[in-house]
């Protein structure tokens, strides 16, 4: 296929029309009704982050953001000059209904960015009628809603993968296969109104002139046949999951493990707010692991841990070994700390 496009540029600020009309393709197959003019292809999710948040914010404008959330979607929505409203999301129950309501109705934001299919750290999945609740807010404030999907797919215990959110409403929709199939491949798309995706197509220029064809032309390769790469990345990451929980519970049983049903991590309660000082000698034992804190927005989560069991069963041996002996380190005579975890509930 590649030597049919050597005579073009290779470059093209909304993607090649053949990866766009199968991102489209894919997405009508899953009840969204999609024309390629409503896809624009990225350098992978973190690009389309940014480029959404360029094109939408202006300095001052607020945006609702999970507490916690994806690290460098906060940066994104950061560096654009937004003012940062924070939704409670916890791995046991979902997202702070009332806090949601507020966010909404209180500060009017621009833009809201969500994660409602495993949540990016907690695992947690929004439920059909909150998301119907969430489509409302948005339109009555004139809100954009921006979901990332880069872990859809990837439920666990047999659920169903839930309908595009813009299929209940207007949003924007992020996707990638940096977690569904490989973090190497710096692939990925963003669905929009027509207008919208032309005014990114702008912007972009200030940024990069295109994505690399080649990755393109693997998009459309991996799409064909994305259902049975799903299928095959659940067994694996099911089987991970449950060897990590067992191995949590035999060697930190002081620990609390939520059940995550969905994703790539889970989002673990240390029951002491040291999490950065237990990442800082994970590092002396040869694993590396963000601290709790890097997934909050003013440095909160302390007493958690994100622990990913993307690995193979002897990775993961190995990192809780890491994890066991960096814990005994640290409990053993800890440093003077301040617990700043419960400032979210403000």
């Amino acid at each position: 296929m590649l030597p049919s496009f050597l005579a073009e540029s290779g470059f093209d600020p909304y993607g090649a029309r053949i990866a766009r009309q199968s991102v489209a393709d894919h997405y009508a197959a899953r009840g969204l009704a999609t024309d390629p003019d409503e896809i624009l292809i990225t350098i992978g999710a973190q690009h389309a982050i940014t480029l959404v948040t360029r094109t939408l914010l202006s300095r001052g404008d607020r945006a609702i953001i999970e507490s916690p959330s994806y690290p460098h979607a906060v940066e994104a929505i950061r560096d654009a000059g937004a003012r940062l409203v924070t939704v409670p999301v916890t791995a046991e129950e979902g997202w702070d209904e009332s806090a949601l309501e507020q966010a909404f109705q209180r500060t009017s934001p621009v833009l809201a960015y969500l994660m409602p299919d495993n949540h990016n750290p907690t695992g947690a999945s929004m439920p059909a009628d909150q998301r119907e609740r969430v489509i409302r807010l948005a339109a009555e404030q004139g809100t954009t809603l921006v979901i990332d999907e880069t872990i859809g797919g990837l439920e666990l215990d047999g659920q169903d993968r839930p309908a595009p959110f813009a299929a209940l409403g207007r949003a924007v929709m992020l996707g990638s296969f940096g977690k569904s199939v490989w973090g190497g491949l710096r692939i990925g798309w963003i669905r929009a109104d027509r207008e919208l995706i032309q005014r990114i197509a702008r912007q972009r220029s200030t940024i990069d002139l295109g994505t690399p064809l080649l990755e393109q032309l693997i998009l459309v390769e991996l799409l064909g046949d994305f259902d049975r790469i799903l299928a095959d990345r659940r067994d694996y990451l099911r089987a991970s999951r449950d060897h990590l929980v067992q191995l949590l519970a035999e060697r930190m049983p002081e620990w609390h493990v939520p059940h995550v049903a969905g994703g790539i991590t889970t989002w673990v309660n240390l029951g002491l707010p040291i999490s950065s000082q237990l990442a800082l000698a994970a590092r002396s034992e040869g694993l590396v692991i963000a601290a709790g804190s890097r997934f909050g927005v003013e440095g909160l989560f302390e007493r958690f841990i994100r622990i990913p069991f993307t690995y193979p069963p002897d990775v993961l041996d190995r990192g809780v070994d890491a994890l066991a002996n960096a814990w005994r380190s640290v409990t053993r005579s800890p440093m003077p700390v301040v617990d700043r975890d419960y400032a979210q509930i403000a």
